[in-house]
């Protein structure tokens, strides 16, 4: 049978990573997991209380499109807390995680063909779902000296749209406000719609993270429950749209998707509350992240940008490898920690950059550290 080229799209390698992974794990050998962006808490107790007593007390169904009206009122409101930003809960959009919100964002945004600039290094599932729906993406390299982070003049000239993240995936480096204005101007200068991914907001260590919304309205935020919230598996997140992008999302989100899980809705509903729980998973990723910057060192991992949040770094591997997805195979089987290849996040120069995680326990940091220094000792040439 034949198949649609839009499926022909790249495998996510931290997800190969993972699977293999597992693989060494069924076989018997402890791993210690730095590959993937997923907390090793599990989701608030308030939340896991809230979905125990919804399930006795009701059937859990269809809920509206957009979301229910308390979760929206209530995200609207975690703007004003965060940022200062008075928001109408009417431009919350519930998602079925981040994921549905950029299927949700590129299908009301562009049309077929229409060019999505990205930055790279980025987030992968970005270009394959903008593949996949017939667009095209435009990847520009950014700058080691400017953090891996986008600046005007890094942006081509004909772009559609622009999908700036800040915290960013894989470096954790953050745009300020003038930083941010800047790229905004910039692609308002082109015609280019922004879009802002925001899914790292809340793991900040030195100051807090800047939404789009502190700049203009006239942007899509992208937000979601699963790192900050630490709901990965639940899959749900939020998007805000302008005032007159909101039915036209809500038709492509009933049409698509129905609504996003009701358990979901109720255990977020009840997440935003669980602030001293948060916080304190917060802590441990400060506390784990100041383990990173004194520990890589000394595994022979000196090139990097210390992040401003998100629980990554990103690392310049170039005096070892060439070939990051085999440096990576070779981290795992003989050191057992799983790593992401750089491969996934920049195809131009990924092959030399490693993703490191450490978004899990304290414990697993510093033994998987101790592994990395052990296999630097062994193999790595100075």
């Amino acid at each position: 049978m034949r198949v649609s080229q839009r499926g022909d799209v790249a495998p996510f390698q931290v997800m190969e990573v993972m699977e293999a992974a597992s693989r060494a794990e069924a076989a018997g050998k402890h791993i210690i997991h730095m590959e993937v962006g997923q907390p090793g808490t599990p989701a608030p107790k308030l939340a896991r209380e809230a979905v125990a007593k919804a399930m006795e007390t009701g059937p859990l169904g269809y809920t509206n499109a957009l979301g229910l009206p308390a979760l929206r009122k209530k995200i609207a409101a975690l703007y004003d807390d965060w940022y200062g930003v008075s928001l109408n809960p009417d431009r919350v959009i519930v998602t079925t995680g981040s994921s549905t919100g950029f299927t949700l964002a590129f299908t009301s945004l562009f049309d077929t063909g229409a060019r999505v600039g990205i930055g790279a290094p980025g987030y992968p599932s970005y270009k394959a779902i903008i593949q996949a729906l017939g667009l095209e993406t435009v990847m520009f390299q950014c700058a080691p000296e400017n953090r891996y982070q986008p600046v005007p003049n890094d942006l081509p000239d004909d772009l559609d749209g622009l999908l700036v993240a800040s915290p960013t995936n894989p470096a954790g480096t953050m745009l300020d406000k003038p930083a941010l204005s800047a790229l905004m101007e910039a692609c308002a200068a082109r015609g280019a719609f922004f879009i802002s991914d925001e899914i790292y907001h809340g793991i900040e260590y030195e100051r807090k993270a800047v939404t789009a919304l502190e700049v203009s309205d006239d942007a899509y935020i992208i937000n979601s429950f699963s790192k900050y919230f630490s709901m990965t598996g639940w899959r749900i997140g939020w998007m805000v749209v302008p005032e007159d992008h909101i039915r036209q999302v809500e038709r492509l989100a009933q049409n698509f998707f129905i609504c996003a899980p009701h358990v979901s809705q109720v255990a977020a509903l009840a997440a935003i509350d669980a602030k001293d729980e948060l916080e304190a998973n917060v802590e441990v990723y400060r506390k784990n992240r100041e383990l990173m910057k004194e520990g890589l060192p000394k595994c022979g991992f000196t090139k990097t940008a210390p992040p401003d949040g998100a629980f990554y770094f990103y690392v310049d591997v170039s005096d070892y490898t060439d070939d990051s997805a085999e440096f990576a195979t070779q981290i795992l089987n003989e050191a057992g920690v799983a790593v992401t290849p750089g491969v996934d996040f920049d195809p131009v120069r990924g092959a030399q950059m490693i993703r490191l995680s450490y978004c899990r326990s304290t414990a697993d940091v510093e033994e998987g550290l101790a592994r990395l220094q052990k296999f630097a000792e062994r193999w790595m040439k100075p």
